[in-house]
């Protein structure tokens, strides 16, 4: 993960393979991988320097689409969106899940390195804000707890200059579940601006097991998937009680886990993006 241009070739690989049936539909939903990868990837283009737009490795292999419509809501926002430099490939997020913290700490550095300054760091994936917000006990340094009181939760940016943004049609009909990944509502206690966020766009609803685990747990549903498909099935439940059409969640990991037992699921800034006139949720015009 730490080898950006890697994750990137083996992305492209693994859609090609999905595309000639090379990966069976049920291994793929085992292992956690998006139903079809994509192969072309959007282009991304800094537009200021406002606020970094963090980009990561996963998400940006197989998720790039969230990070363009993050770019564009927080551009019609009024923020500049700053690119990270090299560097920038890994938060090192799961590396700590598994007990590898001196790599996490190599990472950890590469990403400050590709960030400096003072602006703000926006994270639209709920695992790599956690790590990024915990880079100061990480790595112990001085520069390591200056760069973590800079980051926030994309959600949070948003939350913070809502009054900028153009209003949008708001469909009754579509019920839309907030999903709480836990590093987002657990560890980063951000999970209300999420709601903030989403608003005057959606008609929100809450699951009756807010604050439960999904069972994707990062690396989890990978190592323990009967386990973890067992708690995803009470997640489950849960979304049918609520009457919801879409659910909408922060985090990679979890978004994956929950549409590969056929959940309507995107990021909630993809349904802020498609209110005020970007691309539709889902990867549309």
């Amino acid at each position: 993960l730490g080898h950006h241009r890697l994750v990137l070739a083996g992305s492209s690989a693994l859609g090609i393979a999905q595309r000639v049936h090379l990966v069976p539909r049920r291994l793929a939903a085992r292992l956690g991988l998006p139903a079809r990868v994509s192969v072309r990837r959007v282009a991304l283009t800094a537009t200021g320097s406002d606020v970094w737009l963090f980009t990561g490795c996963v998400m940006d292999a197989w998720q790039r689409p969230v990070h363009a419509a993050a770019a564009r809501v927080l551009t019609a926002a009024g923020l500049g969106v700053a690119l990270p430099g090299p560097g920038a490939a890994c938060c090192g997020a799961l590396h700590v899940h598994a007990g590898l913290t001196a790599e996490a700490a190599r990472l950890a550095a590469k990403v400050m390195a590709s960030m400096p300054g003072e602006a703000p760091i926006a994270v639209d994936s709920a695992g790599c804000g956690a790590a990024l917000k915990d880079y100061g006990h990480l790595v112990g340094t001085p520069e390591a707890v200056a760069f973590s009181a800079r980051v926030r939760d994309v959600h949070e940016v948003i939350a913070s200059v809502i009054d900028r943004l153009p209003p949008g049609p708001r469909d009754p009909t579509q019920l839309v579940a907030v999903q709480d990944p836990c590093h987002l509502r657990h560890v980063q206690r951000a999970h209300l601006a999420t709601r903030t966020a989403l608003a005057p766009y959606v008609q929100l609803v809450e699951l009756d097991d807010d604050g439960l685990c999904c069972g994707a747990g990062g690396a989890y549903s990978a190592l323990h998937p009967d386990t973890a498909a067992a708690i995803r099935s009470r997640k489950l439940d849960a979304i049918a009680r609520s009457g919801a059409t879409m659910v909408a969640s922060a985090n990679p990991g979890c978004a994956l886990h929950l549409a590969a037992a056929g959940v309507a699921v995107c990021h909630p800034v993809e349904l802020i993006d498609a209110a005020i006139g970007g691309k539709e949720a889902g990867g549309g015009r």
